[in-house]
């Protein structure tokens, strides 16, 4: 824990990776210093910022503006919002369009959007030229404070989310809090799911100061810079102890195999927005530990009573359109699940709790018991 930051003081986290090592620049208005930080990093370097329409509506210019104050010379590639372009597709359009714009292996990619965006151009950094740097310029509060950070990249397939991907790091992460501002109020909302998180996977104190001060953290006050910081500082330092989720990492996953699931069967639309998907996901993870006899049903109520609080869902009744197949099927769920990333040799592993503010890496978890435990919440 830190001591809540003013609005006025940007923070830096370091990504400690050796010779791969970068920052993480958080602060209110910390956009207008891209051009100056990328030249710094990069002298003479040539970019292609990837965006969406709704974020280029935003801060396209206003990034565009920071590269020419620098004579950095840009491109620009505008995408569809949502997971629509996170496909095969959507991968073919901005890797053609990085090739047309003639990015070289010296020059940078700059993801300005949030986390479909940021998966969607690394992915497409990762195999452009076999490998070419890219900055992160996350507008989101889910991407600010998990997938902008750990060089985790990728797109969906049909059959699941994040199916096709490569670790590739950032050489930046500039998070201007300022630009929160603009996400409606259900983004927003789905963002603090991953803020959640990290106090419910490995820090219960941040937990409790989540509880008393949330409602601060969605007005924009100290508090959010606060938590965006707190937040980044556990994912960097899990990511450099474990870049590759050989162990640690995976703790980052929680409510992760359930919500990605949901997503699945939602199919990946706004139905279910993945922090939606996360929140649902750990009140699962809660209350399947306290069905093991791993944590007691108080601290499962404890995780849902946040989350409500927050306005996030935390049941399968919550989701859009929940009677429809696939949602209301506990086999087509565990069929879903069945492809997760986490799966060895046909072998669930969850993400479950001890406690909250521990959680624990569970591998070879019976199939019966969680189709068992799915139908008992579908039948609520």
């Amino acid at each position: 824990m830190t001591a809540p930051l003013k609005h006025s003081d940007p923070v830096k986290v370091d990504v400690a990776l050796g010779d791969r090592a970068y920052d993480i620049v958080i602060g209110r208005g910390v956009l207008s210093s891209l051009g100056e930080r990328v030249a710094a990093l990069r002298p003479g370097v040539r970019t292609a910022i990837v965006t969406d329409r709704t974020v280029a509506k935003y801060w396209l210019e206003a990034a565009e503006a920071s590269l020419a104050a620098s004579n950095i010379p840009t491109s620009r590639i505008v995408v569809e919002e949502g997971e629509i372009s996170k496909t095969y597709a959507g991968l073919e359009k901005v890797s053609e369009a990085l090739i047309a714009a003639r990015i070289e292996r010296n020059d940078l990619v700059i993801a300005l959007g949030g986390g479909v965006v940021g998966d969607l151009a690394g992915f497409a950094a990762a195999i452009l030229r076999r490998g070419v740097d890219f900055v992160q310029v996350p507008t989101s509060l889910l991407a600010q404070v998990d997938s902008s950070v750990g060089g985790k990249t990728g797109i969906n397939s049909p059959q699941g989310k994040n199916l096709l991907g490569a670790f590739h790091q950032p050489v930046l992460v500039i998070a201007d809090t300022a630009v929160l501002d603009t996400l409606s109020p259900r983004q927003f909302r789905a963002g603090y799911a991953e803020v959640a998180k990290y106090g419910v996977l490995g820090d219960e104190a941040f937990f409790t100061w989540l509880e008393k001060n949330h409602s601060d953290i969605f007005k924009g006050g100290s508090a959010r810079e606060h938590a965006i910081a707190t937040s980044c500082r556990a994912k960097a330092g899990v990511v450099s102890r474990d870049e590759r989720e050989t162990g640690e990492r995976a703790l980052l996953n929680l409510g992760h195999t359930f919500g990605h699931a949901l997503e699945a069967a939602t199919g990946f639309s706004d139905r279910l927005f993945h922090g939606e998907g996360v929140a649902i996901g750990m009140t699962l993870a809660a209350q399947f530990s306290a069905r093991l006899g791993m944590i007691g049903e108080a601290d499962a109520m404890r995780v849902e009573r946040h989350l409500i609080e927050a306005g996030l869902p935390t049941r399968l009744q919550d989701i859009a359109g929940f009677a429809q197949e696939g949602l209301a099927d506990a086999d087509a769920l565990m069929a879903l699940m069945a492809q997760d990333k986490k799966v060895k040799r046909g072998k669930l592993t969850f993400i479950l709790l001890e406690a909250v503010g521990r959680a624990v890496i569970a591998k070879d978890v019976e199939p019966t018991l969680v189709r068992d435990f799915l139908q008992s919440k579908l039948s609520q």
